[in-house]
């Protein structure tokens, strides 16, 4: 289990070092964090409105 912990950590820092010293992989990695980020985003939107929908019927019912 510590040899599996070190060679994630390994492979973390190894990441990171690649990324920082290459401006395609820099690119590529900030433009995969924002359609991630817009997808969380649009998904945590569903959610609130399917909420707010889900309320409002309640208190119609009540």
């Amino acid at each position: 289990m510590e040899k599996f912990v070190l060679g994630v950590a390994l492979g973390m820092v190894g990441g990171a070092l690649l990324v920082a010293n290459n401006c395609k992989l820099r690119s590529l990695v900030k433009k995969n964090q924002e359609e991630f980020m817009a997808k969380v985003e649009n998904y945590i939107d569903e959610k609130l409105d399917k909420n707010e929908s889900n309320n409002g019927e309640e208190m119609q019912n009540s």
